[in-house]
C-alpha cells in the first residue's frame, strides 16, 4: 500500500469513527492513530471490524509524566499496518487489555506490565513474564532506581 493509499484509508476509517485522532503521520510505512484511554478497547475493535485481524506488538514509551502506550495493528486484507497510539498517566498506569479482541496480547501485555508496571484491566493473566516475582520495581520505567546500575550520560 502505498503512503497516498494508506492516507485515504486512514480518512475512510477516521471519519466514521469519531474517537480516532489521525496523526496523519507515518513511521516506518505505516499510518498512527491516536486514541483516548477510556475509548481504546471499543477502537480497537472497530479497526479489528474494519479489517486489522492481526495484532503485531505492544510496548510502551516512557515520557516522565505519562507513558505512551503502542500496539501495532496488520491488515491481511488491506495489505496495511497502523500503529494504533494511547497515552497513560503514570500516576493511573493502567488500559482495558486487548486479549479479548487479539488473543496475542496475552503475552505482550504481560511484558509491558511487568517492564513498564501498566495494569491492563480485564487480562486473564496478569503476573510478571520475564522477571521473579519477588522482583521489587519494573525496570524499563525512567524513574527506576537500582544502586547496582551504572547510569550513562543522558544523551539519547
Amino acid at each position: 500500500m502505498t503512503p497516498d493509499e494508506m492516507a485515504a484509508l486512514l480518512e475512510r476509517i477516521t471519519a466514521h469513527n469519531p474517537r480516532l485522532h489521525p496523526l496523519f503521520s507515518l513511521e516506518f510505512g505505516d499510518a498512527v492513530v491516536g486514541v483516548e484511554r477510556a475509548e481504546l478497547f471499543a477502537t480497537a475493535a472497530d479497526l479489528r471490524d474494519a479489517g486489522f485481524d492481526r495484532l503485531g506488538m505492544v510496548t510502551a514509551v516512557d515520557r516522565d509524566e505519562v507513558f505512551v502506550l503502542v500496539y501495532r495493528l496488520h491488515s491481511r486484507s488491506l495489505s496495511a499496518a497502523i500503529f494504533l497510539k494511547t497515552l497513560v498517566p503514570r500516576d493511573d498506569a493502567w488500559v482495558a487489555s486487548l486479549v479479548e479482541l487479539w488473543p496475542a496480547a496475552l503475552w505482550q501485555e504481560r511484558e509491558v506490565f511487568d517492564l513498564f508496571g501498566i495494569h491492563f484491566e480485564g487480562h486473564p493473566d496478569l503476573r510478571r513474564i520475564l522477571l521473579p516475582d519477588d522482583f521489587v520495581g519494573h525496570p524499563l520505567r525512567k524513574d527506576y532506581d537500582d544502586p547496582r546500575l551504572i547510569r550513562r550520560p543522558d544523551y539519547i
